[in-house]
């Protein structure tokens, strides 16, 4: 392992059917529910905290890029993820889009740009090799 440059904390419990998550400095202070439960329940569930983790990292990572290359773009990530049911192991996994809108350079810039962002973002290093993502490019000049 590297050197630690930041940690952070979050206890979940019960799980997403009628649990909680809570991260140490109660910023992140969420009921759980499961959405396949088809409950009236209002609350959070991992798949959107994931979504919400990944979209800054990469949106973070963008820019980061951007910046070294002394570009100066705008941007907007949104990443969605999807629930999938895994037919080789008859369990569950993850699948993500990330739906990016880049502003202030051409199509083959921006281009450039994601694939730095996504080998650079450290949400999509994580997940190389265990989760399919599709970059969805939104290019505005």
């Amino acid at each position: 392992m590297g050197k630690v440059l930041f940690s952070t904390k979050a206890t979940s419990q019960n799980g997403p059917a009628g649990g909680y998550v809570k991260s140490e400095d109660e910023l992140i202070d969420l009921k759980l529910v499961n959405p396949l439960m088809k409950s009236k329940e209002v609350g959070s569930n991992p798949e959107q905290l994931f979504a919400a983790g990944y979209s800054s990292c990469f949106d973070g990572a963008l820019n980061f890029v951007a910046m070294k290359k002394k570009i100066k773009v705008k941007s907007e990530t949104t990443a969605e993820v999807s629930f999938l049911k895994d037919p080789e192991d008859q369990g569950y996994k993850m699948g993500v889009t990330l739906h990016v809108k880049v502003k202030g350079v051409s199509n083959d810039e921006a281009e450039q740009l994601l694939e730095a962002a996504h080998q650079f973002c450290p949400f999509s290093k994580a997940i190389e090799g265990n989760v399919d993502v599709k970059i969805n490019p939104q290019i505005e000049a």
